[in-house]
Order: structure tokens, then sequence, then C-alpha cells
């Protein structure tokens, strides 16, 4: 096997791949890339059996073969090379030869025969999106998974598709993030749950332009993302969602619109005086025209106002700053809508259409702050 391509070309591809290369596995094997490179172009590979990905190399093919190599040690061989043309040869004992200008390295490989190929997916109808879309629904959810292994549920997030609608839904057990989108045609309703690993992973690797389309396919057991010239596999999360619908009251005493990028600032501005350690909740004081902002902690205390429209009781309501910090920064619009019920019930952040709804939990002040 021979081939030559352009140092930026061949790392693209290796960043791509080496998402689903595990840093530690009992399988050796996994711990490589498989390059394979027939008539038809060159293949990177990697799986971790929950994760694979595929992306072709630009190149030149001079001859034909296949070798897994040590992913990490490549990578950072390619990253370390010049600007400029890469040569990789393999010999038929496997052994590695990469060179570039004057720089020659020299590895070790071995059969890919070992290596795990990616479980064959019959492709019936891919759901459509821009890749924009795709990388902003991750973006504006993707942080209130849960990171507790305990219950994988948690680790996931719904899609859900009924006709030409998709919900993505993701939760912690304190908060829920729900996305909506319009697609361009119908499809036959289906849910799945889909590994937030896989998301984070996939969201680095899209283009993220409007212009550029990602198709998403789907089995009981997988979900495969195709998009540019790579490939990605994921296994689902077995297991039924949770009745989200039944936790979306539609009630509210007090409604508060606010400008916010104003409310954001005040809030990020409060953390500064919480410790890591520290479970300090911030508390609202919502009156007819301004809603107060206040935070004490042993580093000391804050205290500023915000002037909102309101409609409804006043209220005093507590709750955790990083899970408002978190909602806010994902929300584009220039005011945003909190719909409370009591200073005990969830507080809901949405748009009119509802293709945003965040779901937060208040914290009972009164006990935190003694």
């Amino acid at each position: 096997m021979k081939i030559t391509s352009k140092k930026s070309d061949l790392l693209n591809s290796v960043n791509i791949v080496l998402k689903a290369v595990p840093a530690k596995s009992t399988m050796p094997i996994l711990e490589c890339m498989v390059i394979q490179v027939t008539e038809s172009g060159i293949k990177l590979t990697s799986n971790d059996m929950e994760l694979g990905i595929e992306t072709m190399v630009k190149g030149n093919v001079l001859t034909t073969g296949t070798v897994a190599i040590n992913a990490k040690v490549f990578s950072e061989i390619i990253r370390k090379l010049p600007d400029s043309d890469v040569t990789v040869e393999t010999d038929d004992k496997f052994m590695t030869t990469i060179t570039c200008e004057k720089a020659k390295f020299t590895i070790a490989g071995k059969s890919a025969e070992e290596f795990p190929s990616l479980p064959n997916i019959e492709k019936k109808s891919a759901v459509v999106l821009s890749q924009f879309t795709l990388k902003e629904v991750i973006r504006q959810t993707v942080f209130s998974i849960s990171d507790n292994e305990s219950n994988k549920i948690m680790t996931g997030e719904l899609f859900e598709i009924n006709g030409d609608e998709m919900r993505v839904v993701s939760l912690d057990g304190h908060r829920i993030s729900i996305r909506k989108i319009h697609l361009k045609e119908h499809y036959e309703n289906l849910k799945v749950i889909v590994p937030g690993k896989t998301l984070v992973e996939v969201s680095k690797i899209l283009s993220g332009e409007l212009s550029d389309e990602v198709l998403l396919y789907f089995t009981d057991k997988h979900i495969l993302f195709e998009f540019d010239d790579t490939v990605v596999l994921s296994r689902l999360i077995e297991g039924e969602y949770y009745k989200i619908n039944q936790m979306l009251s539609g009630d509210y005493e007090t409604k508060v619109t606010i400008n916010k990028k104003e409310f954001l600032s005040c809030i990020d501005r409060a953390t500064l005086l919480i410790k890591e350690t520290e479970k300090k909740p911030i508390i609202l004081g919502i009156n007819d025209h301004n809603i107060e902002l206040k935070i004490n902690s042993t580093i000391g205390s804050m205290d500023e106002e915000i002037d909102i429209t309101k409609e409804g009781k006043d209220m005093l309501i507590g709750f955790n700053p990083k899970f408002l910090i978190d909602a806010l920064r994902v929300i584009d619009d220039e005011e945003v809508t909190l719909y409370l019920i009591n200073p005990k019930a969830p507080c809901f952040i949405k748009d009119k259409d509802e293709s945003y709804i965040y779901l937060i939990l208040p914290v009972n002040f009164n006990a935190a702050s003694n």
C-alpha cells in the first residue's frame, strides 16, 4: 500500500476518525485506525464498538492495500510534520513508513483482519437536514444530558419524528431542553434515543453550513449520519424515554419578558461570588416593573435589578444559576419569556411557537441559604 496526500487533507481526515478511537481498550486493535486503499480511494475507519466513523482522504493512490495502525501515534506524527505532501507506505509485514520532506518515520502496523468492521446498515428513506440545523439543535440541547452512566436513558437525547416535525429532547433530572424543527418532507413516525457522546462528536465534525446537507438513517439499533465524505454510525440507547408531554404544563401564574443579554450578563456576574464547591442559588424577586436578582455566598453578596414586562403575580423564586446560564446562552432571541407557576414548580423559558422549551426546576433557597 502506498499513498500521497497533502498534510492538511490527511490530518483533517485523521482528526475525524480519531473521535471514535478509545483512549484505552481491552481490545488493543480498537486503538488503531484502519487505512484501506483501493482503486476508488483512501478510506480511514475507526470503531469503539459504540461509535464507528469512516471518512475518505483526498490523495493519490499509488498501490492498494490495508493496514491497521495505532491511531494516536499516527495522528501525532502527521500533526507534527511540515506543511507539505506526505507519503504513507506499508510493506508486506505491515511496517509503515511515513515521509514528508526530510522527515521519515517507520512504525509497526497490524493486519486489519482482527479489526471489527462497521455493521452494514440498510439505508431506507433518509431524513435530510442542513448541517447548520443539526449542529445548532445539538448545541441547544446537549448541555442538559446527564453524565451519570447509572441512568443510561438520561445520557442520550430523544429524536422524535412526527410527519414533518422533528423534536429533540434532553434531560438530567433537574431540567429539560426541547427543540422542534420543521422538516421539508413528511416521514414515518419514529422515536429513538441517541447517545449524547455521539452527538457531541458529530457536532464537532459537521461544517455548520446551511448549504451542506446531512442524511440521517435509522434502524432498530443504530443511527447513521452521512455527510460530505464521512459516515458516522452509532448504537442507539435501548429503552423507553420519559413521558415528556406530561411535564409540559401550559398553566402559569406569572409571565415575565426580559432582555436576554441583560439577564444572562447579570447571572454571569453573580456567579463570580460562588465557589465551585458551593451550591448557592440565585434568587429572583419578580415585581411589577423589574426583577431583582440576589446572591449571597461566603465570598460576598450581589444585588441587581433589571427592567421587565410582567403579567400576573409577584414571586420570589430561586434557581441554580448554571442552569439558567446554560439555557440563555443557546437562545438566539433578543428577548426571552419566562412562565412561572409558583416557587416550587418548574419555570419554562419558551418562545411563542414553542420551537424551543427549557424547563428548569427551582431550588428551595431558604434551606440552601442557611
